[in-house]
């Protein structure tokens, strides 16, 4: 199979499971209508699909095997056992995309573009498909320059691309995990309950646990919060000013950057 098959197969996998566990034992109860939601996020996450092979004529796999071949990037001039630059290079790239979102919560004119996924105002996994195509776009333009600098083998690349899709909706999802596991899960790993805390509408909170895959880049940083104030049953998700149903629709999530708030 190729990369692409490959990786709508994951992503169906994946789904279904998720999608199935959250029927059987949801952690909280949804809000919204759920044909509404996830009508709106699937949309995106086809426009989010499609638009990136519009646009570019690699995306980062391809850059890998591109940086492999012209010597490109730091591994390839300074080369490592395979196991070793695979490994160092899934650390470096899940580091980066912890900073990149770092940085979309702190710089305005990013903030803007990421709020949309905030604006959900339940949580399961359909929420890890609701990315604005802006941020997506940019997003990738960050994956392609590491990729370039770093030169990591293609194998690494690919096998992050599907880790950070899956990861993010594992994470998203709206299931519970016995606390027990959940509390030894978190210490690796970035748990729903762990991620819970950073749909909160509250900004002290909402700031903290940017990690997608990794727990120990927020607890390496300072960024983790364990619990939200009002517990992980009351707690508020979403985001003050668009706390209403028509957020959920799909061109109020593409003209959201554009809104004022």
């Amino acid at each position: 199979m190729d990369e692409t098959t490959i990786r709508v197969v994951c992503f169906l996998g994946i789904f279904i499971v998720i999608a199935i566990v959250e029927s059987v034992a949801p952690r909280r109860a949804l809000i919204v209508k759920k044909s509404l939601r996830w009508f709106g996020n699937l949309s995106v996450q086809l426009v989010n699909g499609i638009l990136p092979r519009l646009l570019f004529p690699i995306l980062p796999v391809g850059m890998a095997v591109l940086c492999t071949q012209k010597g490109w990037g730091l591994l390839n001039v300074v080369p490592l056992p395979v196991a070793a630059a695979t490994i160092s290079s899934l650390l470096v790239l899940d580091l980066v995309i912890y900073a990149q979102h770092a940085l979309f919560h702190r710089i305005h004119f990013f903030w803007r573009i990421h709020r949309m996924h905030h604006t959900d105002m339940d949580l399961d996994l359909t929420s890890a498909l609701r990315f604005h195509p802006l941020e997506i776009i940019i997003s990738l333009l960050i994956k392609m320059a590491v990729v370039a600098v770093l030169g990591p083998p293609a194998v690494a690349v690919f096998i992050f691309e599907v880790l950070l899709n899956g990861m993010a909706m594992f994470n998203h999802g709206n299931f519970r995990i016995p606390a027990g596991m959940d509390n030894l899960l978190r210490k690796i790993l970035v748990t729903p309950d762990m991620h819970l805390v950073h749909h909160s509408t509250l900004r002290q909170e909402s700031n903290h646990n940017f990690g997608f895959n990794l727990s120990w880049w927020d607890r390496i940083f300072g960024t983790y919060r364990a619990e939200p104030a009002a517990g992980r049953e009351s707690m508020i998700i979403g985001l003050t000013g668009f706390l209403d149903d028509r957020y959920a629709r799909f061109w109020k999530m593409i003209l959201n950057p554009f809104e004022k708030g």
